[in-house]
């Protein structure tokens, strides 16, 4: 079994065990990116698996000299805890350089840290050209053996279409993240009680299949991701989701409106959808909409949480003044929310006196 967090077994030795916390903003995020690649290189699984803990998020072997624990940065009772030996931080752009000073200094012998160079952030600022330091710069150019071929083409079928996007996933240089268009959202553990309301955004060919469940709460808005899927589902494999995701055939979901066909098939199956506002002006009236509201992603919304970090108004290549055209790459998600708050009839005056002197 693995080894819990704060306990130092001997080595054998005579000797303290190494001690590897590898880190990430959320124990979700740690879920879906490092611990499922992490048994992916193993080649094992983390189910049944003697040597990892599921309760404690550790593991270790009987040969081995140490125990590996994963948690994540918002887990301050970890990240004030015990010290360790080496630190691996994933996605060091998206935790806050207090978390990270704190859990540096709490590090006897190095840090790695990783992320994806939206933009300048503490590691530009305190560690990059420090002498004591070593900075590795890769791009997929670097794993381009281990990729799967649509992976490269789609890499790099953003080179003319997105340059931000090309630096930054495709050169692997410093973004500008600029003209975003939700810049403000926190998370939160879960979704507070309260009527729910759904958006619904459909998925084609490379495109995703999005279901956003979301909460308002006076000026909170508060969404969480159910689902976010690339296999192309069809209209019944949807509703086939919906109803083991436990949505109420009368909560009101409100889907893409150029998809009257879809969403006919699945009214059919019992559930209470609809046509999302549409029609001229409508796109800016949902943006306008959304951010009307405090916005907040439960941390297991982790394909919405990176589409909003980086969904932006594109800029005119002549004259470099932004457009009302947005990141396509990024804007399912925030689609599928954008149809449900925008349609939304929910009982608050200051919200439906905007919408009733909106013309479309």
């Amino acid at each position: 079994m693995g080894i819990p967090t704060g306990s130092y077994p001997d080595s054998g030795k005579g000797q303290r065990a190494v001690i590897i916390s590898v880190v990430s903003e959320s124990l979700p995020h740690l879920k879906r990116g490092c611990i499922r690649d992490f048994f992916n290189i193993l080649g094992e699984s983390p189910d049944n698996n003697p040597y990892y803990s599921k309760t404690e998020f550790t593991y270790s072997r009987p040969n081995w000299k140490g125990v590996i624990e994963f948690f994540g940065a918002d887990d301050d009772s970890k990240v004030r805890g015990p010290r360790r030996d080496i630190l691996a931080i994933n996605e060091g752009n998206n935790i806050p350089w207090e978390t990270a000073r704190g859990l540096d200094i709490r590090t006897s012998r190095f840090t790695i840290v990783d992320w994806n160079p939206v933009s300048e952030f503490w590691a530009h600022e305190y560690w990059i050209d420090q002498p004591e330091n070593a900075y590795i710069h890769s791009t997929y150019l670097d794993a381009r053996h281990v990729l799967p071929e649509q992976v490269v083409k789609d890499i790099e079928s953003y080179r003319d279409k997105d340059p931000n996007w090309w630096n930054v996933y495709g050169l692997g240089l410093v973004g500008k993240i600029e003209g975003l268009v939700h810049p403000l959202f926190q998370q939160v553990n879960e979704l507070p009680m309260g009527a729910a309301h759904y958006g619904l955004d459909f998925g084609f060919a490379s495109d995703p299949t999005v279901l956003i469940k979301s909460v308002i709460i006076g000026d909170k808005l508060y969404s969480k991701e159910l689902f976010y899927d690339r296999s192309g589902l069809t209209n019944g494999q949807i509703a086939q989701r919906m109803t083991l995701l436990g949505v109420n055939s009368t909560d009101p979901i409100y889907a893409d409106p150029s998809e009257p066909k879809s969403i006919e098939e699945i009214r059919q199956k019992g559930f209470n959808i609809m046509e999302a506002v549409k029609g001229p002006g409508s796109v800016a009236f949902g943006i306008q909409r959304v951010n009307q509201f405090y916005q907040y992603w439960t941390k297991d919304s982790l394909e919405s949480i990176k589409a909003q970090r980086n969904y932006r108004y594109l800029k005119n290549k002549q004259t470099g003044e932004y457009t009302d055209d947005t990141t396509h790459q990024w804007s399912h998600p925030m689609d599928a929310r954008r149809y449900d708050v925008a349609t939304y009839k929910a009982q608050y005056n200051e919200f439906q006196s905007v919408s009733s002197g909106y013309r479309f």
